[in-house]
């Protein structure tokens, strides 16, 4: 598979990049795992969206249900932040709900309000899929992610042991802000988050009925919430998931990813995995590494039951397409 650089003004994930630093190459790599040309170079991505001046945004409008907002949920673990909580129309104390839980949650409801007027058109796709019953009764929890540590919040740290020295140290420095936090970022999740909604709203807390999607780094990181909490996430999903890690061809995070998720897959017979990726923008990076986790993952007793993998030919890396095709892994993870 031929693999295209990235156009140079890409904007990522409700953020634009800025100027790009390199990573020193790394020798000594098990470069023979990989099948492709190896490029040594990172992307320092710096973002710039969680200042004060987004913060006072107003609230989403939506076109279907209602959004109620959970202003700078406080965490012990991880920065401050606004929760927005959609509910359908006919929300109603007298029934339960599943709960999908979806990072990016400034990017998810009202292109109006948003850097690059996209939206995923969240409200849209659930209220139909619902009108239709297609899914089970459910509500969505975005979580606005954190400005210029997203990174630092998105990229599972657990890879981080099997990186070379030198390259994990520049990697934690230049990407990570010196802060790996997913951890952190995971159990702000599990331990507050979640039973905060479960709390005050009408859900169902099980396993089986609580999801978590992302684009992106926040597609690797639902898989990193999948392995590290099987017995809370009962489905994830990754639009144009990001196993690559930064915006070049590389082994350093690939290899760790490859390692981590070998040891810590969850069991196929309980779980639910979904995975895509375009073939342009950035994009066009990800369709050999996202085979190579179709392999693991299958390995691991995974079948067409409970995983799903696609390419979208044609597609980017931006949130008009994947909400064009948001309705696939929602009627995946949450069909009756």
């Amino acid at each position: 598979m031929r693999l295209i650089l990235p156009i140079k003004n890409y904007k990522h994930c409700g953020q634009p990049l800025p100027a790009t630093k390199t990573l020193r190459p790394i020798q000594g790599l098990m470069a023979t795992h990989v099948n492709i040309s190896l490029h040594w170079g990172l992307v320092f991505i710096l973002i710039i969206l969680g200042t004060p001046a987004v913060y006072a945004q107003n609230l989403p409008s939506v076109s279907a249900g209602k959004i109620i907002r959970i202003e700078n949920f406080q965490s012990k673990y991880v920065d401050a932040r606004h929760i927005d909580v959609w509910l359908p129309d006919d929300y109603s104390t007298d029934k339960k709900y599943a709960v999908v839980y979806m990072h990016d949650g400034q990017m998810l409801f009202d292109s109006t309000i948003t850097w690059n007027k996209q939206e995923w058109g969240v409200d849209e796709t659930f209220s139909t899929m619902l009108k239709e019953q297609k899914i089970r009764d459910c509500i969505v929890v975005g979580i606005w992610n954190n400005g210029k540590y997203r990174a630092s919040e998105f990229i599972p740290e657990k890879f981080l042991p099997s990186m070379e020295p030198d390259f994990r140290n520049q990697f934690i420095r230049e990407v990570l802000e010196n802060k790996p936090q997913s951890d952190r970022y995971l159990r702000f999740m599990v331990r507050e988050l979640k039973p905060y909604i479960d709390t005050h709203f009408s859900t169902f807390p099980s396993r089986e009925n609580t999801f978590i999607m992302g684009s992106s780094r926040g597609g690797l990181i639902s898989m990193y919430a999948i392995c590290e909490y099987p017995d809370v996430f009962g489905g994830a999903a990754g639009l144009s998931c990001a196993y690559i890690g930064i915006d070049k061809p590389n082994t350093e995070i690939t290899l760790a990813g490859f390692n981590y998720f070998n040891k810590k897959i969850p069991s196929g017979t309980d779980h639910k995995i979904y995975n895509d990726c375009g073939t342009i923008e950035m994009d066009s990076l990800y369709g050999v590494y996202q085979q190579y986790m179709d392999v693991l993952w299958l390995t691991k007793g995974y079948t067409a039951r409970n995983y799903q993998s696609f390419i979208f030919e044609k597609t980017g890396h931006n949130e008009r397409d994947w909400s064009r095709r948001l309705y696939i892994p929602v009627a995946f993870l949450l069909k009756e």
